[in-house]
């Protein structure tokens, strides 16, 4: 059986949180942040243009809606969708294992830069017209996430 990304996410945080903290002691949280935020985008980005080759999908709202349900495995993650068309999927996450889990850890600033911030290169890698907005996390204390992915015409051109 394959482990799950909330299990990866809780393997791979023994590592990144004391590296992330180093990081920070050395560089500066700035300078430290935007490094892995530059890291881990270009990653999250490879992943997002594999997966969208590998969906093969031209419906944007069941490409993501697929792409989510891999993160919400093993009920990582309660949700409500609000809609889901040929060009958008908006959904709003209630409760999240990765911000408890982060938060027990007392790294929910960490959770948001190790978890939070993929999102958007992942979104990028679905390609130059996906946009993704989010205006608030429960990793940063808001009661839910709001994620909102739509297509732009204008940016495919």
């Amino acid at each position: 059986m394959t482990m799950s990304v909330i299990e990866q996410a809780q393997i791979q945080a023994q590592v990144l949180v004391p590296l992330v903290k180093a990081l920070q002691a050395e560089l500066g949280d700035a300078r430290a942040n935007a490094l892995v935020r530059k890291a881990l985008g270009e990653l999250y980005r490879g992943f997002g243009e594999e997966f969208w080759k590998a969906k093969n999908e031209a419906d944007l709202g069941k490409a993501v809606s697929s792409a989510f349900k891999t993160y919400a495995r093993d009920d990582a993650l309660a949700y409500d969708v609000i809609a889901q068309t040929y060009d958008a999927f908006a959904f709003d996450v209630k409760r999240c294992a990765y911000a408890e889990f982060y938060k027990a850890l007392g790294e929910p600033e960490l959770g948001f830069l190790l978890v939070c911030t993929a999102d958007f290169a992942t979104a990028e890698g679905f390609g130059p017209d996906v946009r993704l907005t989010r205006t608030q996390t429960i990793m940063q204390g808001a009661d839910h996430c709001d994620f909102r992915y739509r297509r732009d015409p204008e940016s495919s051109q």
